[in-house]
């Protein structure tokens, strides 16, 4: 009897710890990267105190604190480990030591000095010295966690190829001796644009996923607009507030976005009492400061696409030609097919859906875009609205040919049954 009751406790308390890792990983393994100085012992050493957790958790109970319980039991692993290996290496005594004596009270790398933790590593990730795609596959990883496969489809690469990448980096990363630490002021513009685009990227993940059974991973679009606040109290420039406000923008609609079952909802059908208010003041209020600088970029007037869509009273209200014409100045400072493909669907909104239809139809024609199942998606919806049946419905298939994502599978299905039924109302590239 007694030994059941401990297996139930070990596992409701394995349960908790799963929690604790989710929500406290990273930030522990942030602040183990500077106390240990290396990114695979911390890793180790992180991972090892998980695993003591479950144990002493169980025995002992839920500490106050229980990152900074992980923070210290993870170095003192790491070190015990060192020490053990200094048998065959004298100069791991000598490290041992030093971790050791650099230690300070476990109390002090909680809150604001883990924060400033997490900054050294995204700054350390995006070091100039490593390249340019390895600097956004290592931040994804070792910042916030994504697994080899996550970045992999990112990246458009195979895994493995991915994985290489990585262990790369945090090679050159020791053997350069690249700083664990962020950037001097002087210093900190020129390492900006990576650090933002990282940040997209991490949100992007987690506003609409990659692949997996649910739309959205609110850990990781949490995650990004957490970094980008910290970011913007660090450097306030407007490039850092415009991509917080384009999070935050997009963000607020996270509770209309789907069903209780997780189905999606579109832009058109969204029960816009949901949509965050607060989120929303917030990202209008900076995004309208970012504006004013006249010195913005992509990310501020994405942003300001977002506010327009967030002020509609309804989806009929929306500017349309409001949207078109940031479109068209976003196309100008960053052409992509991508804003060309959303400036279509926003042209279709404002024309009528033939004028928009013949815009994908060129991009497409171009050899852009055509393994990217939102064009597809996008080209079947005006289809269907002009009555195409036979092009809506081999453009839907090919999106569901090309998306992994369980809620896009199964809005694609629906439209594929649905075809023929009357009217289809108002949405875009983006979905919602």
């Amino acid at each position: 009897m007694v030994q059941a009751m401990s297996e139930t406790t070990t596992d409701q308390m394995r349960v908790y710890v799963d929690e604790v890792y989710r929500t406290e990983s990273r930030r522990v393994f942030a602040t183990l990267i500077r106390l240990l100085g290396d990114f695979d012992r911390a890793e180790d050493a992180m991972h090892d105190a998980f695993i003591a957790a479950v144990d002493q958790w169980s025995r002992d109970g839920i500490p106050a604190n229980p990152r900074a319980w992980l923070v210290s039991t993870g170095r003192f692993k790491a070190i015990d480990a060192i020490r053990r290996r200094a048998r065959f290496d004298k100069s791991l005594a000598t490290l041992a030591e030093d971790l050791d004596e650099s230690f300070g009270d476990p109390a002090a790398y909680d809150d604001d000095n883990v924060e400033d933790d997490r900054l050294r590593l995204i700054f350390t990730c995006c070091h100039p010295a490593l390249a340019p795609d390895a600097r956004i596959a290592l931040t994804l990883r070792e910042v916030c966690g994504l697994t080899t496969e996550e970045i992999a489809r990112a990246f458009l690469t195979a895994p493995s190829t991915l994985a290489q990448r990585i262990v790369r980096a945090k090679s050159k990363i020791r053997d350069a001796k690249i700083p664990y630490e962020v950037p001097s002021r002087a210093d900190l513009p020129e390492r900006l644009d990576t650090v933002l685009h990282c940040i997209y990227l991490v949100f992007n993940e987690g506003y609409s996923a990659s692949s997996g059974d649910s739309l959205t991973r609110a850990d990781l679009s949490g995650e990004a607009i957490r970094l980008a606040r910290l970011l913007v109290e660090l450097l306030p420039e407007p490039e850092v507030v415009g991509l917080l406000a384009l999070m935050l923008l997009h963000e607020s609609r996270r509770d209309a976005r789907t069903t209780p079952d997780g189905d999606i909802i579109l832009l058109e059908d969204q029960d816009r009492s949901l949509w965050n208010q607060r989120l929303i003041t917030q990202g209008t209020r900076l995004v309208e400061q970012a504006l004013r600088s006249r010195r913005f970029g992509p990310y501020t007037l994405q942003a300001a696409i977002s506010a327009v869509h967030a002020e509609a009273p309804s989806a009929d209200a929306t500017d349309w030609p409001q949207i078109v014409g940031l479109y068209d100045a976003l196309l100008q400072m960053t052409p992509s097919p991508v804003v060309e493909l959303n400036r279509a669907v926003a042209i279709a909104m404002r024309d009528g859906p033939e004028t928009g239809l013949t815009a994908i139809d060129a991009i497409l024609d171009r050899g852009d875009l055509t393994g990217y199942y939102l064009a597809h998606s996008a080209r079947a919806e005006l289809s269907r609205r002009l009555g195409r049946t036979d092009d809506a419905r081999a453009a839907y298939t090919r999106a569901l040919e090309l998306t992994q994502q369980a809620p896009e599978r199964r809005f694609l299905e629906r439209r594929l049954a649905e075809l023929g039924s009357p009217g289809c109302g108002t949405w875009d590239a983006g979905r919602d």
